[in-house]
């Protein structure tokens, strides 16, 4: 039978190619995991050049004059000659639009400035203070989940008793200021008791106080919402067919339960850190411990531009690797997000 002359345009020569296929097309987009990475390049950038913004209007709109902070505060007495010349030499003479590009010009290179009240380059002086906070947030964090994951364990296995308990625990944690706690620890364990440093050391005990008031109100927020997911998985169709095919409460429990109990916490990681960060200024301000948060609220009370500049943008970083690092996470825990 002949073909049918219709179907023959593809074969004749000096006529155009047909156009590419679904499949063509496909194999010419970028790969998922490149993608993923552009997109958070991109959010990562973007969310810098937020905070450098947000705090460059924030710190002009503190009463007194940065030229002040930059000879020593407002007790230095500077006469006017001087403080001319420091904004001479600083650029704070100029046009606040041109000092905002040139900050941005600087931060784009890299350039993080040198700290006003310090004479230091605020790079070193992160570099000085970022292990010590580190330290502190990832055992605070830790510990956290440690206690959170148990409390939602206990109040699961041992009854109704025990989650009325639980969920009271968790809720007088989780409200606690840490200002309070911190001073009730050091009340107890350091004036009644003796038994641990009123004052954060290198040492091991130096570090309790500190860690534990960080731990506890994260700890009791993370287990209310672990402990409503753990009860939820366990009673859930999954879990129910998982006992009727012959698998004991230990096993659902493992396999199931705290699977489910550990995605709200990981999807919660950059708040966490959030809320880390932001304790460690008060926790690292009543136990004497040097660390970030000690260095932004000493910045920001001597308008200290540079070096609050450099700690919000190391905060932010940290914020967007840890958003990302979660993401990784919760699909390597939940099946449905590697299949989505």
């Amino acid at each position: 039978m002949p073909a049918d002359p219709r179907n023959d345009d593809d074969a004749r020569p000096g006529l155009p190619a047909a156009p590419a296929g679904p499949s063509t097309v496909r194999r010419l987009a970028l790969p998922a995991p490149v993608r993923w990475l552009a997109a958070k390049a991109a959010g990562a950038v973007f969310v810098l050049w937020a905070v450098a913004t947000l705090i460059f209007l924030a710190i002009r709109l503190i009463p007194g004059d940065p030229a002040e902070a930059i000879l020593g505060g407002p007790g230095s007495q500077a006469s006017p000659e001087a403080l001319a010349a420091a904004r001479r030499d600083y650029g704070l003479d100029e046009p606040l639009a041109v000092q905002y590009l040139t900050q941005l010009g600087r931060l784009a290179q890299g350039d993080l400035g040198t700290s006003y009240s310090l004479r230091v380059p605020v790079a070193e002086l992160l570099a000085e203070q970022l292990p010590g906070t580190l330290l502190l947030a990832l055992l605070a964090w830790a510990l956290a989940w440690c206690l959170a994951l148990g409390m939602a364990v206990w109040s699961t296995v041992g009854g109704r008793a025990a989650g009325a308990v639980a969920s009271g625990l968790e809720i007088a944690a989780a409200a606690v200021p840490h200002f309070w706690l911190a001073s009730v620890l050091v009340l107890v364990f350091s004036n009644a008791l003796q038994w641990l440093p009123p004052v954060s050391t290198n040492s091991p005990a130096g570090l309790v106080m500190p860690v534990l008031t960080l731990t506890l109100p994260l700890a009791g927020f993370l287990g209310q919402l672990m402990r409503e997911s753990m009860l939820t998985a366990m009673a859930s169709p999954f879990a129910l067919s998982a006992r009727a095919r012959g698998e004991g409460e230990a096993g659902v429990l493992v396999r199931h339960g705290l699977r489910h109990a550990a995605l709200p916490g990981i999807s919660l990681s950059g708040w966490a850190l959030g809320s880390l960060v932001g304790g460690a200024v008060v926790v690292e301000s009543v136990f004497a411990r040097p660390g970030l948060g000690r260095s932004l609220l000493s910045a920001v009370t001597l308008r200290d531009v540079p070096l609050v500049t450099g700690v919000a943008l190391v905060s932010a970083l940290a914020y967007v690797l840890v958003m990302a690092a979660s993401e990784l996470a919760e699909r390597l825990v939940d099946p449905r997000l590697r299949a989505a």
